[in-house]
């Protein structure tokens, strides 16, 4: 019911910037909350940041100050601008929705659609 396509990841050095962004199906787009999260090899899957239908947005304490979440509804778009990445960014990134009304969740399983994920890597 609901396809997410992430893209932008990439190469960079540490300290540098990336915007990754996800392209979504679904005419319901803005009254999804939409988030992402990223896994690195061998790790859990770990929220990233959200942004609410009403644009309200959260982080995780790793990232926040660096990143930013932001929507485009009329683009049916979410993006994830980076800054200062670090080596330890490096993950695969990936889109989600999610279609529950209510407070986000951190909690992956919360989460009720993913994009297929887009690889980051930041050199040291």
């Amino acid at each position: 019911q609901v396809q997410l396509v992430e893209s932008g990841g990439g190469l960079v050095q540490a300290g540098g910037s990336l915007r990754l962004s996800c392209a979504a199906s679904g005419r319901t787009f803005s009254r999804y909350a939409m988030g992402w999260f990223r896994q690195a090899p061998g790790k859990e899957r770990e929220f990233v940041a959200a942004i609410g239908w009403s644009s309200s947005t959260y982080y995780a304490d790793s990232v926040k100050g660096r990143f930013t979440i932001s929507r485009d509804n009329a683009k049916n778009t979410v993006y994830l601008q980076m800054n200062s990445l670090k080596p330890e960014d490096t993950a695969v990134y990936y889109c989600a929705a999610q279609t529950k009304s209510g407070p986000v969740t951190v909690v992956a399983g919360g989460w009720d659609y993913w994009g297929q994920g887009t690889q980051v890597t930041v050199s040291s």
